[in-house]
Formats: structure tokens, C-alpha cells, sequence
């Protein structure tokens, strides 16, 4: 790969997908998806989480984040628009934790819906600004970025896909159902917990 190096790449994927391993919304919601709609309906939304994730990196490379550096004030309000964001999914989620399958779970778990819950929260695109400053130092050139971008991509879409297809097995789905106002409220503190401290931490 001209100006990227395998080193590289394996340091990257493997720093990337410690990342996407920490607890975050993203993981949160897929799981909730894919326990509350079986595997063709969380797919959808697991696609959309990771094209929103990945978007960051595109952000990233593109050198929009130190629009944030340059101006704290527009970091600030999407810390805190993101929050709010997760808020209300929270609220959503604590709303139909105690349906059985309510109708509008599957329409607020389309594609659309992954992706602004990834693309409204700024913190992968600090990640990534940090990760691709210390990892690639001197990476310029379409081509360089656009294998950077396709790696980040396929890691997020291989994580996000997978968990998705794994939790909707039957046997857990079962499981799920028998305990899902616990589960589906238990999701929905964590998210709600997750974007006051985005909101805290404008």
C-alpha cells in the first residue's frame, strides 16, 4: 500500500477494534436491536451504526476536526446536541421496554436511525483524529486515505454486522423476551447515562 504500511494497518485495526469493543451507545442500541427484532431487523440498523461510526474517520481524514480545535464553541454544541440525542432514544427505549413488540420499534431501528445515533455523538471523530495522527504521522494522498477509510469501514461494518447476527439467535431472543422490560430499561440508563456525560463533558 503506497505510503501505509501493513505495520500500520495491523496496529490501526487492532487499536480500532479495542475501541468499538468499549461500552458506547452503538453497542447498546445493536444489542437491543438484535435481541428485540431478530436478525433481519437489526441488520439495517447495525449497517447504519457503522457507516455513522466510519463517517468519523472520513471526518478525520478530511481534517474537519480541527474545525473542533479551532472553534471549541461548535464542539461544545454537538457534545451537547449529541447528548440530547441520546436522550431521547433513552427515553424511547424506557418508554417500550414493557411492549411486546411494539410497531415502532422496527421503524426506529432502520438504517437511518444507526447512522444518527453514531453521527450525532462526536467522540469517535476525536478518536479517530488521535488515532490517525499518532498511527499515520505522514499520510497524505487519495490513496493512502482511501485504504484507511476501507479499513476503518470494514472493521466497523464486521463488528457491528456480527453482533447483530449473534445476539439474534434464537436461544437468546427467548431469553430476551422473557426479561425484556428489564433489559430494554437497563439499555436505555446506560444510553441515557452516556449522553449526560457527553453533554457534561462540552
Amino acid at each position: 500500500m503506497d505510503g501505509v504500511t501493513l505495520a500500520q494497518m495491523g496496529l490501526f485495526v487492532a487499536t480500532l477494534s479495542v475501541a468499538i469493543l468499549s461500552p458506547g451507545p452503538g453497542i447498546v442500541a445493536v444489542s437491543q436491536a438484535a435481541f428485540s427484532l431478530g436478525r433481519r431487523g437489526a441488520l439495517p440498523y447495525a449497517l447504519g451504526l457503522a457507516i455513522g461510526a466510519s463517517a468519523w474517520c472520513l471526518v478525520a481524514l478530511l481534517g474537519l476536526t480541527v474545525v473542533f480545535e479551532a472553534l471549541p464553541l461548535a464542539l461544545s454544541a454537538f457534545h451537547v446536541a449529541g447528548g440530547l440525542y441520546l436522550l431521547w432514544i433513552a427515553f424511547k427505549m424506557w418508554r417500550h421496554a414493557v411492549d411486546p413488540l411494539p410497531a415502532s420499534t422496527r421503524a426506529g431501528h432502520g438504517f437511518m436511525a444507526g447512522f444518527a445515533l453514531n453521527a450525532s455523538n462526536p467522540k469517535p471523530g476525536l478518536f479517530y483524529a488521535s488515532v490517525l495522527l499518532s498511527i499515520f504521522p505522514d499520510l497524505n494522498g487519495f490513496g493512502p486515505n482511501a485504504s484507511v477509510y476501507a479499513v476503518a469501514l470494514g472493521v466497523e461494518l464486521a463488528f457491528y454486522l456480527s453482533l447483530a447476527a449473534v445476539l439474534s439467535a434464537a436461544a437468546i431472543r427467548t431469553r430476551y423476551f422473557a426479561l425484556k422490560p428489564w433489559i430494554d430499561r437497563a439499555a436505555a440508563l446506560m444510553i441515557a447515562a452516556l449522553g449526560v456525560l457527553l453533554i457534561l463533558r462540552h
